[in-house]
């Protein structure tokens, strides 16, 4: 789940100086997130952490989330998302691990998956980027779907059904695909014009969509 405020009015466009200054700010800072987030989520490979579990993974990344959000309009706002996505790596660690450990072919199954996390990003930046249609009307869809996956992931922890599980990963792959393309259409038409909140926006997009396609790559082409 994110928190991203999902607006559906007319928004008045930025001009190209100011779009160009929330997008470069926005993909400068999601890119060091990225990395800090790769660097712990290493960290906790190499050391070999459990996974927390999901009460405090939910704790953690709520409490961070809304701090993020609280303090979007101070210099402590970037601290928070530095904070939030260690966090978010941290606990990637250990769902990595398993994935190498348990698989054969889990070194490819990762790569895959990130690839197809790469190729679909820059798919849905460069559209939201170039497309003169408007996607706003995507932004109730998206809350509304984000919702009912994230119930649905919550119940699949106490059914563990395999079938819903793929449906869930599937929906957030579409999901977080069509918030990569919201976000950023956000900023260029003046949505979003604080560039804490985008990179965590895009961010959660990139962390969920990674996380999604690893499932189903693990059950498509898992090598036992």
């Amino acid at each position: 789940m994110n928190q991203t405020q999902f607006r559906t009015g007319a928004a008045q466009p930025l001009s190209g100086v100011a779009m160009n200054t929330v997008l470069r700010n926005t993909y400068a800072l999601l890119s060091l997130t990225l990395l800090f987030s790769a660097v712990m989520a290493g960290v906790s490979m190499a050391l070999n952490w459990p996974y927390p579990g999901v009460m405090i993974v939910l704790v953690g990344y709520f409490g961070l989330l809304f701090l993020t959000a609280k303090l979007r309009n101070s210099p402590w706002g970037i601290a928070a998302v530095f904070a939030l996505t260690g966090f978010m790596g941290v606990t990637l660690g250990p769902i990595i691990n398993m994935y190498l450990y348990r698989f054969g072919n889990g070194s490819e199954i990762v790569m895959m998956a990130l690839g197809g996390t790469g190729v679909i990003f820059l798919a849905m930046s460069g559209l939201a980027l170039t497309t003169k249609k408007d996607y706003s009307f995507m932004g109730k869809f998206l809350f509304i779907g984000i919702l009912v996956a994230f119930l649905a992931g919550l119940g699949n922890l106490f059914f563990q059904l395999p079938a819903l599980g793929l449906a869930v990963s599937s929906m957030f792959v579409l999901l977080m695909a069509g918030l990569i393309l919201f976000q950023t259409q956000q900023i260029v038409k003046g949505g979003e014009t604080n560039y804490i909140m985008a990179t965590v926006t895009l961010f959660v997009s990139i962390f969920n969509l990674f996380t999604s396609l690893l499932h189903i790559m693990g059950f498509a082409f898992g090598d036992d």
